[in-house]
């Protein structure tokens, strides 16, 4: 285990050099290939007016969303009368779906009481 360790250390030190060496560069093609996105000049007033129309975007997208909820739903709704014509496929990814959904809850109550698996801290 100790091996591991020290197997573990010296990638994490490899890593880290070179973010180190190759770092800004790769900062600087980020900022130059998006460049056209980038705000100028970048003031606090310009932050706000993005902020406020990223806030209007999300809640005009919102009927469209709800849209495509209820499609999803009642496609859900006609699997489900016509279950008897479902393949075992089907069957396996809407489990291992389920699953998923079981696990990423599990993970986020392990989270929540702070890493630990039996209980809450008092």
């Amino acid at each position: 285990m100790a091996s591991k360790l020290v197997q573990l250390q010296a990638k994490a030190c490899k890593a880290s050099q070179f973010v180190a060496k190759h770092g800004n560069s790769y900062y600087k093609k980020v900022l130059e290939d998006n460049k056209q996105y980038i705000q100028d000049p970048p003031t606090i007033e310009k932050c706000d007016q993005l902020a406020k129309r990223l806030f209007a975007t999300r809640l005009a997208s919102i009927p469209g969303r709800n849209e495509a909820f209820w499609k999803e739903l009642d496609y859900v709704k006609n699997l489900w009368k016509n279950r008897h014509e479902l393949k075992v496929e089907h069957a396996g990814i809407a489990a291992l779906f389920g699953l998923e959904c079981y696990a990423w809850f599990c993970g986020g109550e392990i989270v929540g009481r702070g890493f630990t698996l039996t209980g809450y801290y008092v």
